[in-house]
């Protein structure tokens, strides 16, 4: 059988890496959160730094191509939700 790779468009493999950087700097937000070693902790936090970083870049380069759009949010959607995070953390 003659098999064809497909190619991923360059906003394909940007999607992937964003996504990629989510799931990385869930589990090292994690490891740090949970770590008894403070200087094991210091380093998953730099780590963790360091890849919120990589995927801010990737967003912004999104985002600058149109491929990342957010939604504007109503000044009522932001109230509700802020009241909703003020009443649960007091």
């Amino acid at each position: 059988m003659n098999q064809q790779k497909k190619q991923l468009s360059e906003r394909e493999m940007l999607t992937d890496g964003l996504s990629s950087q989510r799931h990385i700097a869930s589990g090292y937000n994690t490891y740090a959160g949970e770590c008894t070693n403070k200087q094991l902790r210091s380093a998953f936090i730099n780590i963790l730094a360091e890849e919120q970083d990589l995927g801010a870049q990737v967003y912004e380069n999104m985002s600058a191509r149109g491929w990342y759009q957010e939604k504007e949010a109503d000044e009522s959607n932001v109230a509700k939700v802020k009241q909703r995070f003020l009443s649960t953390t007091h």
